[in-house]
């Protein structure tokens, strides 16, 4: 039987949140973000390197946007999905739209910084959106690391 939609993108979502693991185990914010083509295959993982790189724009997306364009020998990522564990920032939104993905998958809502309520038309007009995605488990991730912190 053919795997669904909802499988699919449970399934990539799992590979992002073992990248947010990856920030986490870094003592970075614990988000993680992979770009997969259309075909399927996984051409970009990153999580966050703000804390290891001193660079406020190292977010997951970030890096796995220049990694996606890399490996496609372009910037447009017209055919890809990124799934990332918390809903993009402003700036990561952004830099989404002029990359003009094809679809943001997302996990946890971020109500504080999230792009949808501050820049909800920041993304490329044709770019589908999908939230909640394993949203308990990302969204526990940040509460843990957050825990730890305070």
């Amino acid at each position: 039987m053919a795997e669904t939609q909802q499988q699919t993108d449970e399934r990539f979502m799992r590979i992002a949140l073992q990248e947010a693991r990856i920030a986490m185990s870094d003592d970075e914010i614990p988000i993680g973000a992979i770009v997969v083509t259309k075909g399927g295959t996984v051409i970009a993982r990153a999580h966050n390197l703000t804390e290891r790189l001193h660079d406020v724009t190292a977010h997951a997306e970030m890096q796995a946007i220049t990694a996606a364009a890399e490996a496609l020998g372009g910037k447009y990522l017209n055919d890809c999905t990124l799934y990332v564990t918390v809903e993009p920032c402003v700036m990561c939104a952004g830099a989404l739209g002029w990359s003009q993905i094809d679809r943001v998958v997302y996990g946890a809502v971020d109500d504080k910084r999230g792009f949808s309520l501050f820049a909800p038309k920041a993304l490329h007009p044709k770019t589908q959106v999908v939230s909640g995605v394993l949203e308990d488990e990302c969204a526990e991730l940040m509460r843990t690391f957050f825990r730890k912190r305070r």
